[in-house]
Formats: C-alpha cells, sequence, structure tokens
C-alpha cells in the first residue's frame, strides 16, 4: 500500500489548488439548495427533481458552508506537512459527496424542520468541535521546539488516537440524517469503512516509522478511532 505522507512536494500551490476545487463544488452546492439549480437540472436530464424544503435548504447549506471554513483553517493554518498532488484533488472530490451529494439526497424531502433537526444539529457541532479543536491543539503543540521529533498524545487525542477522524465521522452523519433519506446513510458507512480499514492503518504505520516505541506504547493504551470502543 502506497503512503501519502512521505512524499515531498509544494507548499502553497497545492493547497491553493485544493481550496479553488473546494470552493467550485461549495457554489455548486449553494446552486443547488438556494437558487435554481433544480429548475436546470431536471430541464437539462428530464428529471423530475423536487426543490425540497427552503428552511432546511437554508440550514443545510449553512452546515455546508462551516465544513468548507473549517476545511480552510486546517489547510491554511493546523496543516504543516507538504500536500501531495493525490490529496489535492481527491479530497475536493470525496468533499463533492458532502457538499453536493447530501442536498441531491435532501431535495426529494419536503419535510419541515423540527425537534429531531435540533438533535441532528447537535451532533454536527460535537463532531465539528471534535476535529477542530484536536488539530488546533496539536498543531499548537507542534509549534513548540521542544517538542519537536514527538509524538502528540495530549488535548482529545488522549481518548482517541484518529479523535480528528472521529470528529469527522459525527458531521458527516448529522449531515446524512438532516436531509432524512436513508440512502444517505451509505456515505458515513462508506467514511467509516475508508478510515478504519484503509486510511488510519496506513497512518499508524508511517507514524510507527516515525516515533517508534513511543507512538507503540501510545497505540497500546489508546483507542484506535472511536473513543472507549475501538
Amino acid at each position: 500500500m502506497v503512503s501519502i505522507y512521505n512524499r515531498n512536494t509544494g507548499y502553497w500551490l497545492p493547497r491553493f489548488t485544493l481550496i479553488a476545487l473546494e470552493t467550485i463544488v461549495l457554489c455548486l452546492s449553494g446552486w443547488l439548495l438556494l437558487f435554481k439549480g433544480t429548475e436546470t437540472l431536471n430541464e437539462l436530464l428530464y428529471w423530475s427533481l423536487p426543490s425540497g424544503n427552503q428552511e432546511r435548504n437554508i440550514l443545510l447549506f449553512i452546515l455546508i458552508v462551516l465544513v468548507y471554513l473549517r476545511m480552510f483553517a486546517t489547510i491554511f493554518i493546523f496543516l504543516r506537512r507538504a500536500m501531495p498532488w493525490v490529496e489535492v484533488f481527491t479530497i475536493p472530490l470525496a468533499f463533492s459527496l458532502y457538499y453536493v451529494g447530501f442536498p441531491l439526497l435532501s431535495l426529494p424531502t419536503n419535510r419541515a424542520l423540527d425537534g429531531w433537526d435540533l438533535l441532528f444539529i447537535a451532533i454536527f457541532v460535537v463532531g465539528s468541535f471534535l476535529n477542530t479543536v484536536s488539530e488546533w491543539l496539536r498543531a499548537h503543540w507542534k509549534r513548540k521546539p521542544e517538542n519537536r521529533g514527538q509524538v502528540y498524545t495530549g488535548g482529545l487525542f488522549r481518548y482517541s488516537a484518529h479523535i480528528n477522524y472521529f470528529g469527522d465521522l459525527l458531521w458527516v452523519l448529522a449531515l446524512a440524517l438532516l436531509t432524512w433519506n436513508p440512502w444517505s446513510f451509505v456515505i458515513p458507512i462508506f467514511l467509516f469503512c475508508f478510515f478504519a480499514f484503509y486510511n488510519i492503518p496506513m497512518l499508524d504505520r508511517h507514524l510507527e516509522n516515525k516515533y517508534g516505541e513511543e507512538f507503540r506504547a501510545y497505540q497500546n493504551k489508546t483507542k484506535k478511532f472511536i473513543p472507549f470502543l475501538y
């Protein structure tokens, strides 16, 4: 299995390219949810896609914008390593499932917002908190010269070696729930499998090669993905 974590690439150009692609997909999401995207698709492709519930469309787009802003912060503030070009193109492709896939799955649901949606928003907030705060605390710790060459095991990473990925899983699940479409659950299920069976094992091998016994000791006492469970 080829690792993406040891590749040397430029710093700024890959990041600006990724954000440009993310911005294009974000605009497409807004076009679908807030403007006449569904009417245009129906005319061009002979679909009969409904326009959904207006309040739900607005809420979904607001949450998607928050995801976009957190991605921006992660790329330009928290992530210090080089970004390989394979990430530049695969990340926007994956996020198109959230920015475009969830809106398309939500539009057939003409359901007004209710108390359940408040719960789903709470799940989104918790997932976003776990992802962004864990990344921020780790980035702050890594900037200190005395921590160079050491594996970060503090903050929220005390509860899971990949707590940031668990946060990702939660906010994606929340978006799926907000669509009220059972087909939406394919996306968080796929994301769980991607993290558990591909990305986390690949990253663990990289970290073990980099930190050696220090990382192995951390692995032995810390859950891998889901706090207190797995």
